[in-house]
């Protein structure tokens, strides 16, 4: 092996090593970018969307899914790179929501008929912030990038055509851009616990996450593949494991809040 490929490789394995994390649940993480490197990239992202999508201009809708995602918010330690999370309601048949480095929260409009209730809406949100406070992002982001470029990416780079599928699809929003990038199961079900245990603090119902969850395997019409063969856990799994986390949950004295 020539001299600078083995530098370039020991190089690489100590960038590697310096940028191992935890996650909420003591996971070990590899993290390469920083926070505002982050933010800026879900910002961005956020921005192109609004610009491409329907945002919905329905004040009811709005404000109810404001009032959810501030009571959620307004428990979530402060966040170094930003003060307030922006939320926006897209006008789409989509059943879906996500949340972005930055404080940028989406909630796709076809998400309120599987998730009838402020709580289930709790339990989306919740679910989708953790993955933001999770690092889950930058975690898919930089595994991505260790495996295709070797960390020989820059700021440009990053926010380069050349990169924004890989980019968007590393901050949850490939589907919508045909690029398909998913959270693996181990972060889907750290946000799970993560966001249940937020949404429990938050003064909602942890019990309903377990109701969500049913509207949703209704909702997908038993046409979800089999867990070996998804990223994502099963619907039976997924209820089971909320099940057992919710027994174990503090009992918050928190006000519930009034969304409507």
């Amino acid at each position: 092996m020539k001299t600078w490929t083995k530098a370039c490789c020991i190089a690489v394995i100590t960038s590697a090593i310096a940028a191992c994390s935890s996650s909420p649940t003591g996971r070990n993480q590899l993290i390469l970018f920083s926070d505002a490197q982050m933010s800026q990239l879900g910002a961005q992202s956020f921005e192109q969307m609004k610009k491409e999508q329907k945002v919905s201009t329905d004040k009811a809708v709005n404000a109810y899914v404001q009032c959810v995602a501030k009571a959620i918010t307004d428990h979530v330690p402060p966040q170094p790179e930003f003060s307030e999370w922006e939320v926006v309601v897209f006008d789409s048949d989509q059943v879906n929501a996500f949340a972005l480095p930055g404080g940028k929260i989406g909630v796709y409009t076809g998400l309120l008929n599987v998730a009838v209730t402020p709580d289930q809406l709790a339990t989306v949100i919740g679910h989708e912030v953790a993955h933001v406070l999770a690092d889950h992002s930058n975690e898919r982001l930089s595994q991505s990038q260790l495996a295709n470029t070797g960390l020989q990416i820059t700021n440009a780079a990053l926010g380069g055509y050349q990169y924004r599928d890989v980019t968007m699809a590393a901050l949850g929003v490939g589907v919508q851009y045909g690029v398909i990038l998913p959270y693996g199961r181990t972060q889907e079900s750290e946000a799970d616990i993560v966001g249940l245990e937020l949404m429990a603090r938050s003064g909602f119902d942890p019990n309903q996450s377990v109701e969500l969850w049913k509207n949703m395997a209704k909702a997908s019409g038993g046409n979800q593949p089999p867990e070996l063969l998804s990223t994502h856990p099963s619907h039976d799994t997924r209820i089971s494991d909320l099940r057992a986390k919710t027994a174990t949950l503090t009992k918050y004295d928190t006000f519930k809040p009034d969304c409507k």
